[in-house]
């Protein structure tokens, strides 16, 4: 019987890429996110190519009740989740805190901590009846380091890393593993994103470089995932070779 995960944030990027090299090892995937097309489009990608059954659950994660709603309404063969990637969420705008703009804070705020926070606490009942699972909760490099104008969105992520702590310690007894991965660059939508889709500006985050790929995090995740039953990555910092820090990479001109 094939293990079921269930990948937050499925419509692009990481979420995308670990869909896939969870379905090509065997699993059965839950995916969720707020653009029905494209899960459908995964969907039907991924039960063409490895042969394995997905459920599509389309919801915006910072909504609670709508969150809540999906999880219950799971059909009982679909309960028994192994494994929870906790990939949904962003970065908007750059600003100084007081040129900020507050709707981009609660944005972030209300998917990169409470939307992870609305799925984690209906999943892992459920892995708790199962006798265990993995979560394993995306990160940043801004979980370890701030940086200018990076204020509020750095601060989420500093959430994430204590969360990911707190759960490890709360679900240690349950027999849940809890991982975090911190990657630096990632050439995804997630520049493009917190410049409100201006790809001019995205493109010159990366312009002199060669960044990691939604692959390469995702080969990380599978990493974590495959380790025997007695290893657990605690946590796991990915960064492409031109990057040494948040703020220090190597360019070429």
């Amino acid at each position: 019987m094939k293990k079921i995960a269930i990948v937050t944030g499925s419509t692009s990027g990481i979420g995308k890429a670990t869909a896939k090299i969870l379905a090509q090892n065997g699993y059965n995937l839950i995916v969720t996110g707020r653009r029905k097309e494209r899960l459908d489009e995964l969907k039907e990608a991924l039960g063409i190519k490895y042969k394995c059954d997905v459920l599509v659950l389309n919801f915006d994660i910072r909504d609670r009740e709508c969150t809540e709603t999906a999880i219950d309404g799971l059909p009982q063969q679909w309960k028994k989740i192994s494994v929870l990637v906790n990939n949904a969420g962003l970065a908007s705008g750059l600003a100084p805190i007081h040129e900020g703009s507050v709707e981009d804070w609660e944005q972030m705020i209300d998917t990169n901590i409470k939307g992870l926070l609305y799925i984690t606490r209906k999943v892992t009942p459920l892995m708790i009846e199962a006798g265990g699972g993995h979560i394993v909760n995306l990160s940043s490099i801004a979980a370890k380091e701030v940086y200018e104008n990076g204020n509020v969105y750095c601060a989420t992520k500093h959430a994430v890393d204590a969360l990911t702590k707190g759960m490890r310690l709360d679900l240690l007894k349950h027999n849940i593993k809890v991982t975090s991965i911190s990657p630096g660059m990632v050439d995804t939508e997630f520049s493009t994103v917190r410049f409100k889709g201006d790809a001019d500006r995205a493109g010159k985050v990366y312009e002199g470089l060669v960044p990691l790929h939604d692959v390469d995090v995702a080969d990380a995740i599978w990493y974590v995932l495959s380790r025997p039953a007695h290893v657990n990555i605690n946590d796991m910092l990915v960064m492409p070779v031109a990057q040494a820090n948040a703020t220090v990479t190597l360019r070429k001109s």
